[in-house]
């Protein structure tokens, strides 16, 4: 028992960050699940993107909100949550369980969900009071439409496998988009307690 106790506090100890707070630092691992799941992605690929030209769509990736300098390091941080989430949310349809090997599909959720909870760690730091201020924030309703449009694109297309194949390309700009943006705030400063 004095074991077990002795250990718990040491993982205490060792969760607390500079200043004796909990701190929240994007770590590598982040960044390594983050390509893993690009990789996942495209083994995924059942068909050549090239005998599916006729249905490609532009579904206006907001790629200068997340690759330029646009967004402080809170919305920055809320715009990257809330792709992962969206992401998440879109390989989670029982339609898109259908169109992928499940096998790999699997290892995507996990890769994504290991994702979300690294960032749930520092969620409420980052967000705190400003939760439901950065909720209604055009940034997020940005990524929002975005995905919306890559939601609704399958059934528009009578969730054809060519439809499918548009969604995993589209899927793969944004999760690139979206390492980019990890990048970008590991330089403002991986810990994210600070301003």
């Amino acid at each position: 028992m004095a074991f077990v106790l002795s250990l718990l506090m040491a993982l205490v100890l060792v969760s607390y960050g500079p200043g004796g707070s909990l701190g929240c630092y994007l770590s590598r691992r982040l960044m390594l699940d983050a390509r893993e799941n690009l990789r996942l992605l495209d083994r995924m690929n059942r068909l050549s993107p090239h005998s599916c030209l006729q249905d490609r769509k532009d579904f206006g990736l907001p790629q200068e909100m997340v690759e330029g300098d646009q967004l402080q390091k809170d919305q920055a941080f809320s715009v990257l949550y809330e792709m992962l989430q969206q992401t998440f949310n879109l390989f989670r349809t029982e339609r898109s369980s259908a169109a992928w090997n499940t096998t790999l599909l699997e290892q995507l959720h996990t890769g994504l969900q290991q994702q979300l909870e690294d960032l749930d760690t520092c969620r409420g730091l980052v967000m705190g009071e400003k939760d439901s201020e950065l909720g209604k924030m055009d940034p997020i309703m940005t990524v929002k439409r975005y995905f919306q449009g890559i939601h609704d694109y399958p059934q528009e297309k009578e969730y054809s496998d060519c439809a499918w194949e548009i969604v995993r390309v589209e899927m793969m700009r944004a999760l690139t988009s979206s390492t980019t943006l990890q990048k970008r705030l590991t330089k403002m400063g991986g810990d994210l307690n600070s301003p």
